[in-house]
This record gives structure tokens, sequence and C-alpha cells, in this order.
């Protein structure tokens, strides 16, 4: 029989990183408030922890990120012109991003890696559960892998991450997990973690993505942690020694997902991802699939 645990209720989002793969586009401007589409790619990971229930939401940040802070605040000038156009449109666009959630900031400081921006977290997490959610990665809304691994952390406790199978060649991009199978198809109990491994060293084909639902007591060990690969504190190490001793924190399941994510931390897969997306909007993708048509057959 399953054991009933606390539900969580807080959402956290790092976003210190300096996004030097953008250069000189995020020179001045966050990368996370880089355009996918029509909307910055934070909104899209916001949006995503609001679905899941999640509308407590801790944005960990750094130096120039101000931009962050100003998207999810109201711009009265804006509304107010927008409004005497009678612009009601562009004006509800607007003020989404101002009424999705309740938002709060920290800055990080020094940029000591995941590991470190999370435990920035801590006091105002508190002793609760709690998601964090990589701007990196943009999961497609029809594919609700953060509510599955809300009611997978439900149901066995601990700490959940999402994995996703991966080519053997493209494995030392990632954190890479050891697993053993359970009762439920999509999950498995992970028994350790590798941060970016070589092909060879890897335990298996399974990559850590973006999504984690945490243990609080993944803090203790984060201040515990000293720096590993790049010299930065890893969560993945964190993470490990949960694995390895489940007294400590509960064990570490993970969701096997197989739908729809889109990376916007790589110059080659953002743009990609924007294509992607625009095909599939009602307003955009009819006239643009029937440009790229004319495009590729014309000019390729």
């Amino acid at each position: 029989m399953s054991e009933s645990h606390p539900r969580i209720s807080k959402a956290v989002i790092p976003a210190a990183g300096l996004g030097t793969r953008f250069l000189p586009a995020t020179k001045a401007t966050p990368k996370e408030m880089l355009p996918v589409v029509d909307k910055p790619a934070i909104q899209y990971v916001v949006e995503e922890a609001v679905t899941a229930g999640l509308d407590d939401v801790l944005m960990v940040t750094g130096r120039n990120k101000r931009p962050l802070e100003d998207h999810f605040d109201r711009n009265y000038e804006l509304e107010s012109a927008l409004e005497k156009k009678g612009d009601a449109e562009r004006l509800a666009k607007v003020q989404e991003s101002s009424d999705l959630a309740t938002m709060h900031y920290v800055r990080q400081g020094d940029p000591k890696g995941l590991g470190h921006a999370v435990l920035c977290a801590a006091p105002h997490v508190g002793h609760e559960p709690f998601a964090v959610l990589l701007g990196d990665d943009l999961i497609d809304p029809r594919d609700p892998l953060l509510q599955r691994m809300i009611e997978v952390q439900e149901t066995y406790g601990g700490s959940v991450v999402a994995l996703m199978e991966v080519a053997p060649e493209q494995i030392h991009l990632y954190g890479c997990a050891a697993v053993e199978a359970t009762q439920d198809s999509d999950v498995v109990q992970v028994t350790g973690l590798v941060e970016k491994p070589s092909a060879a060293e890897a335990p298996s084909h399974y990559a850590i993505i973006g999504r984690y639902v945490l243990d609080p007591h993944i803090f203790d060990i984060l201040r515990k942690t000293e720096p590993g690969r790049g010299g930065e504190i890893q969560l993945t190490d964190a993470l490990q020694k949960l694995a390895e001793d489940e007294s400590v924190g509960g064990p570490v399941h993970g969701v096997v997902f197989k739908g729809r994510r889109y990376d916007t931390g790589d110059r080659g897969d953002y743009l990609r991802a924007i294509v992607r997306l625009a095909c599939e909007r009602e307003d955009l993708g009819p006239d643009f699939r029937a440009w790229l048509k004319r495009y590729v057959a014309e000019e390729m």
C-alpha cells in the first residue's frame, strides 16, 4: 500500500546562468528572456509549474536579471496605453504574465553551480518537498511530465527526477542514472547517478532532463557537497547521496519521459524549437508551414 506524503506547492526555477552560448544576444538580455515565437522561454516554464498546481514560484536570479522580474510584474503605462487604444487582445497578453503566479526572487550571488542555486531556495521552501524546473527544457503542455512526477513523489516519497533515453554519443551532455524497474512501466528506481559521464562510463542511456521533485533533505546534503565536475556544486552529486542511502531522505525515482521536449539551451535546438512550436500554432501554423515547404523546395 502506498504511503501518503505532503502535497507539493512550491516551484524553484534557477535562472542565474550567464547564457554564454548565446552571446552576443545575451550580453544585455537574460537568456531566459529570449523569445520562443512570441513569449520568452521563461514564461513557458512558469506556465508549466502553474498547470501542475504550483503557483508559488521562486526564481533564483543573478546580476543583470532584472528583466525577469519586470516581465512578471505589472506594466501600468503599457496597460493604460493598450486600454486607451481598445486593444483588448494585446492587453490580455500583457496582463497574463503578471497574473500567472505568486512570484518570489532571490539572488544566487556567486555562480557556484545548479546545486548551489537550489540551495539558495532553502529559506523559502522550508521543510516541504518542492519542484525544480530548468529553463533550458521546455516541455510540451500536452505531455504533463511534472504532474506525473508529483504523483510519483506522493506515492513513493523521496525525490523524483525526469529521465529521457538518449543516444550513447549524447550521454556526456547530461547527468546519467543507473536504474531498476518498478511495478509502474514509466517509473524506475534510481540506484546511482553520474554527472556527464563518457559513453563508456555511463551506467545507462537514461539522461536526467531539467525537471526534479525534491525532498527537502537535499538541502542538508547540498550544504556538505564539495564542488564536483566543472568546479561547481552539482545537484547530481547530492542526489547520488540520497539514492545510495534511503534513510537520509527517502528513495530516488525516475519518471521516463517519452513526450515532446524542446531544448532551448543550444542554438540549433533553440531554432528547431521555434520552428516546431510555430508550425503547431493555430494562428501561425498554416501560413508558416506553407512558407516552410516552399522554402525547403526552392532554396534547399
